[in-house]
């Protein structure tokens, strides 16, 4: 069992002992999803899959919290930012934009490349040391950047 499945299990049993049911429903929810995919891939899943997993949990919230913000239901707006509260507690320490850069560059080195035709090389160079640490769109954005001419 992967480190991070096992510390969302140990989390989803002292919830459970300390009757917070808010912070019990987004761990239950999140090892539910990790369920699901090693019962449709038929494997256990590694930490990589995991926090792949919890990353998308996040950002979905993140988007459904925006767009309950933009209708004025301040309600539902608060409780998906109170799951990405918690959903964050399981994602590596963010990257700073330093860090990144010195990725950006590396991989850039790594590859090659040096046009928009090299874009999914560098991208698939970095998703490894960026999964969960940063938004990858962000990081797309900042390679498409160094890559215009």
């Amino acid at each position: 069992m992967s480190e991070l499945k096992a510390r969302l299990t140990e989390d989803m049993k002292v919830s459970m002992k300390a009757k917070d049911k808010p912070r019990l429903s987004t761990i239950r929810l999140a090892l539910s999803e990790i369920k699901q995919r090693e019962v449709d891939e038929r494997k256990e899943l590694t930490d990589a899959d995991v926090l792949a997993i919890i990353d998308k949990m996040v950002k979905q919230r993140r988007d459904s919290a925006s767009q309950y913000d933009e209708a004025g239901r301040d309600d539902l707006a608060s409780q998906e930012k109170a799951e990405i509260e918690v959903l964050v507690e399981y994602l590596p320490t963010p990257l700073t934009d330093d860090e990144i850069n010195t990725l950006i560059d590396r991989a850039i080195e790594k590859t090659g490349a040096t046009d928009m035709k090299g874009m999914g090389q560098i991208m698939a160079a970095l998703r490894p040391a960026v999964q969960g640490r940063a938004d990858m769109q962000a990081v797309s954005g900042k390679v498409r950047a160094r890559l215009a001419p």
